[in-house]
């Protein structure tokens, strides 16, 4: 589905006409007219058509426009049992990963990106984000050294906020990476060295004491910012869906887990001692560890059983309220078979949320999967199969009540970023029949979110087939 939408020149005099004009217009009829003109962040008039979000609205079908939206309150998202709730009602996860926004808004010739991706996935009827608060170091960073930010890039995080709120996305917002990339842990553990601290190793970012006083500070720093563009302090933000602790931890120095385990039930206390309200993940592969020995086989690879991390353990610590997990059929499995890798992401996906309703008693998001188009073995018409598979289980689990909160696409990107693409950037204007299965799925999520959520629909919308979801 092509974007729809048609921008208009930003000339002023023309500007002034329009809105005379729909002004008139509006006098005589007191319908859709009106709101098909609205003004945009860039000082140009947007002619767009209805969008649509997951709500309540008079009718009670579940399905609002933006404008009936606009009316309600923005409730935050809760988390009872298996189910996410919004105001006592369901909430489903239907989202994408876009990690540099807040480094693009920092730059005021750039900032007119992270609008233009949050009104295209809104329009096909994405509504959370994963993005990363964080940036160490390095170009554009927010965190120069331990406790010392550069203000305009903390604004262009305040922005990201602002915009997600204004196209009706909440957000899932990163602390720290485990990789190089943006800094991450081994800048955490150059900083310490830099401050004289004899480290060995990147994971002793998870035990030195003044390692982990950096990340609190800037935890602490991220969760009790005033927006400078809403006045509202994040940890009061419904905005923002979730805080993750960090994202695809490992801790190779200690494959028994304990280590990465002490972080986690340090980190997670910490986090909702300062914000007890908003929901709280780990960010973690989903990797099973030594704490389920029968489980391990169920790893693509040997080796990710001894990483440090354990989906079960992990997941079992207090103020963690929702397992994360990651789904990369494409460089975990060796094969190129199409139904190999379908075969593996239908059963990924059924254990973890088996695993999170029946013995974690909470709902799952699959936080980033995706196919990348640079590696020859995939086309487009695999990875919209793949994106297909993973909606259809969701779907299923959704339908009956299971613990499938969701998934978040890895990557959305608008056009002129390209440049940055890693091989797994879906690019809606460029991608029709992409854009078409995420929107067919929004439709498919709006028609179940408006039933019961644990009550079981017909065996004929059992039945649908892969091409209609």
């Amino acid at each position: 589905m092509e974007i729809q939408g048609k921008i208009l020149p930003s000339n002023i005099e023309f500007q002034l006409q329009a809105i005379l004009v729909a002004t008139i217009l509006t006098l005589f009829f007191k319908n859709s007219i009106a709101e098909m003109f609205t003004p945009s962040h860039e000082n140009f008039l947007t002619v767009k058509s209805k969008e649509y979000s997951f709500c309540t609205n008079s009718k009670g079908d579940g399905v609002c426009t933006l404008n009936e939206m606009e009316g309600e309150q923005w409730g935050m998202v809760e988390k009872t049992g298996t189910q996410f709730l919004v105001k006592g009602l369901p909430f489903f996860v239907n989202g994408f990963n876009t990690y540099w926004l807040m480094v693009f808004a920092a730059d005021h010739s750039t900032r007119g990106k992270v609008s233009e991706v949050f009104r295209q996935a809104a329009a096909v009827g994405l509504n959370v984000c994963r993005t990363w608060a964080f940036n160490d170091a390095g170009w554009r960073a927010l965190q120069i050294s331990p406790s010392v930010y550069d203000e305009e890039v903390f604004k262009g995080l305040d922005f990201v906020v602002s915009e997600a709120r204004s196209h009706h996305i909440r957000l899932i917002l990163s602390f720290c990476n485990n990789w190089e990339d943006y800094g991450g842990k081994a800048q955490y553990v150059k900083w310490g060295k830099e401050a004289g601290l004899n480290l060995t190793s990147d994971d002793e970012f998870f035990t030195d004491p003044t390692i982990k006083g950096y990340y609190k500070a800037h935890v602490e720093r991220v969760l009790t910012r005033i927006n400078t563009f809403t006045n509202v302090k994040y940890k009061d933000d419904p905005t923002i869906f979730a805080w993750e602790l960090i994202n695809e931890p490992r801790c190779l120095l200690d494959p028994s887990g304990d280590t990465l385990q002490t972080w986690i039930e340090e980190m997670a206390q910490f986090v909702k001692s300062v914000d007890p309200i908003h929901l709280l993940e780990i960010g973690v592969e989903g990797f099973y560890g030594p704490s389920t020995p029968e489980k391990l086989q169920q790893n693509p690879k040997s080796y990710m059983g001894e990483v440090g991390t354990d989906f079960i353990r992990n997941h079992q610590t207090p103020g963690i309220d929702f397992a994360s997990v990651h789904i990369y059929s494409d460089t975990w499995l060796p094969d190129s078979f199409s139904d190999e890798h379908f075969d593996f992401v239908e059963s990924w996906m059924q254990d973890h949320m088996d695993d999170a309703e029946k013995l974690l008693n909470m709902p799952v998001v699959f936080g980033e999967f995706g196919v990348s188009l640079k590696d020859e073995r995939f086309t487009t018409e695999f990875r919209e199969a793949f994106i297909g598979r993973v909606h259809k289980m969701l779907l299923m689990s959704k339908k009956r009540g299971g613990s499938g909160g969701g998934s978040l696409l890895w990557q959305l990107f608008p056009e002129g970023t390209e440049h940055m693409d890693d091989g797994y950037a879906v690019v809606l204007a460029k991608s029709p029949t992409t854009s078409n299965v995420l929107s067919l799925h929004a439709t498919k999520l709006r028609k179940v979110n408006s039933e019961s959520p644990w009550k079981n629909v017909s065996s004929e919308d059992d039945d649908l087939s892969h091409d209609e979801l």
